[in-house]
């Protein structure tokens, strides 16, 4: 699958940023990312830790396929080589994966690199690295992040004042917990539950972006 040209890859115009598994509650998958696209979904990852290489493939062609149809950016998970093959506009990487200098050398200038931080020092560490974008959190307790405590929104404030990339807050986020991350400072968010557990999708996302 061709990629989509370098220009049109870009995560600063993103606001909303989904991140989900195969499974969300809205079947087929293909109809899933339209509705939440088409509401104003600008990027979407694919996290899903339960299969194995093969079918992890199977799905990444899947959703870049949808998300370029659709009008969104694409990224997956933890795998660079998975991502490149599938025809994904980027990776998201956590601080115990690929270093984004050796993903960058790999993946090259015009491919996303997402990185996960969870601290001021991580975020600092960012400063001089050749990532996208920064995930910040999580804001909140989340099960998608077990045994990982809650940084709270003062790392949100941390972020604004402090990160070099754009940076999305991440985390047990949903209308009743978007308002005081945005008063911290985030222009930029993800969500994960919210959206993909809903039996109206879109609904959902709007929810979201009528808030900020």
């Amino acid at each position: 699958m061709a990629l989509r040209p370098a220009e049109l890859r870009d995560v600063r115009p993103v606001r909303l940023y989904l991140i989900t598994d195969t499974t969300p509650r809205v079947q087929p998958l293909e109809r899933f990312l339209a509705d939440v696209i088409g509401a104003g979904v600008g990027m979407v990852q694919l996290r899903e830790k339960r299969l194995d290489d093969r079918a992890l493939l199977h799905w990444a062609r899947r959703f870049a396929a949808a998300c370029k149809a659709a009008g969104a950016l694409f990224v997956l998970n933890d795998r660079l080589d998975i991502a490149l093959v599938a025809g994904a506009d980027g990776v998201h990487l956590g601080q115990a994966d690929l270093p984004v200098e050796s993903a960058r050398a790999i993946a090259g200038k015009d491919f996303i690199i997402g990185l996960s931080t969870h601290s001021p020092e991580q975020i600092e560490a960012a400063r001089g690295s050749p990532a996208d974008y920064l995930g910040v959190g999580p804001i909140n307790e989340t099960p998608t992040k077990p045994g990982r405590p809650a940084v709270g929104t003062e790392l949100v404030r941390y972020a604004g004042a402090h990160a070099a990339q754009p940076f999305f807050a991440i985390g047990g986020i949903d209308p009743t917990t978007l308002p005081p991350i945005l008063i911290a400072g985030a222009t930029r968010v993800s969500v994960l539950r919210w959206i993909a557990n809903s039996s109206d999708p879109a609904k959902a996302t709007r929810a979201i972006l009528s808030l900020m």
